[in-house]
């Protein structure tokens, strides 16, 4: 079982890149007494720290923004225009609403040319964020009280259980911030300094990794995120990359990293022997906070990535298998507990 209460509170709270407080927070609260230390350094990364007795350091990173809007022009007529934080695909934005953050929160829905006055040229065209306005249905005046330039705008989609899966936005990437949590909750003597960190500004260019690395130089590193599940109508076996109910993914590779091979061997080694499902991820495009965590010490660290089948990523209605997110859980917690038994030599 999950705690949904506190997973639907986790994924539910506005984190857009930059603007983390309010995820950060309740962060916060859930870990604070389950950790030696805490810190939220500059950037905005809260860095939390269970005393090990070795003198290595593992690090594990998971980022806490989600993807979304900032507010660029408000018109004449009240409507606002935005620009993205972090990848979007048009087409998800059809229909749907939004909260923006001003002086008080003001529920939004996107808006775009309606299909009966479109031209048979534009019914061929796949849409762009440029396309889209956000209609909160009130004048130029009423909004300008509230919502000001630069103010960020979240997806509006409460948590949900369909099947064996649980479907929210920004299960991208707050399902790993609650794996994490529960991480950090059942971790007590840790054979090395373990760091738990929750990252800022992923979505941007993978920011707050970068910066925590720099001050922690860990020696071990997981990045923890969602990957591809295109495990749907469509799909060809060779471009699943990863399925639903399958277990955790033991990264390989993504865009931005080539996992170290004894990271590789140590996961799948402990995956086999305490029996936790799991298939290997290779994600052709798209990147993570592991590439930070790898290259930005002197000597580079040792790293791997624990990820979380995702369907319907970078959407309103992404889906993760309970299964996967428990077995993600224990894969996270044995790898931290056993990482001095492993020979590390080249």
């Amino acid at each position: 079982m999950i705690d949904l209460k506190l997973l639907s509170k986790i994924c539910e709270t506005p984190g857009a890149p930059g603007y983390e407080k309010k995820i950060r927070d309740v962060i916060i609260k859930e870990v604070e007494k389950h950790v030696d230390e805490f810190y939220i350094d500059n950037i905005g990364n809260l860095v939390t720290k269970i005393k090990g007795k070795g003198s290595k350091k593992t690090m594990v990173a998971a980022h806490m923004d989600e993807i979304g809007f900032i507010t660029t022009h408000i018109d004449k007529n009240g409507f606002i225009r935005f620009h993205t934080l972090g990848g979007f695909d048009p087409k998800t934005l059809t229909a749907q609403r939004v909260i923006i953050h001003g002086k008080k929160d003001i529920v939004g829905v996107m808006g775009t040319k309606p299909i009966h006055v479109m031209s048979p040229e534009e019914k061929k065209t796949l849409p762009k964020t440029t396309d889209f306005f956000i209609d909160t249905g009130m004048t130029k005046n009423e909004i300008e009280k509230y919502v000001s330039i630069g103010d960020t705008i979240t997806r509006k989609c409460d948590l949900i259980e369909i099947g064996e899966c649980v479907s929210c936005k920004s299960l991208d990437n707050r399902i790993s911030v609650f794996i994490l949590i529960e991480v950090l909750k059942k971790i007590k003597k840790p054979p090395h300094d373990f760091y738990g960190v929750f990252t800022v500004q992923e979505e941007v260019g993978l920011r707050g990794a970068m910066t925590s690395t720099l001050e922690i130089l860990p020696d071990f590193g997981f990045g923890l995120d969602t990957t591809i599940a295109f495990d749907v109508p469509g799909s060809q076996d060779h471009q699943k990359i990863t399925e639903l109910g399958k277990g955790v993914a033991i990264k390989v590779m993504d865009s931005s990293t080539i996992c170290d091979y004894r990271m590789i061997d140590y996961m799948t080694q402990m995956a086999q022997k305490n029996k936790i499902k799991f298939q290997k991820e290779i994600l052709t495009a798209g990147g993570t906070d592991t590439a930070g965590i790898q290259r930005m010490r002197p000597g580079g660290s040792i790293a791997g990535a624990l990820s979380v089948p995702t369907r319907h990523i970078h959407s309103h209605v992404e889906s993760v298998n309970k299964e996967d997110v428990i077995e993600t859980i224990k894969m996270l917690e044995i790898c931290v507990q056993n990482i001095e038994n492993h020979n590390w030599e080249h």
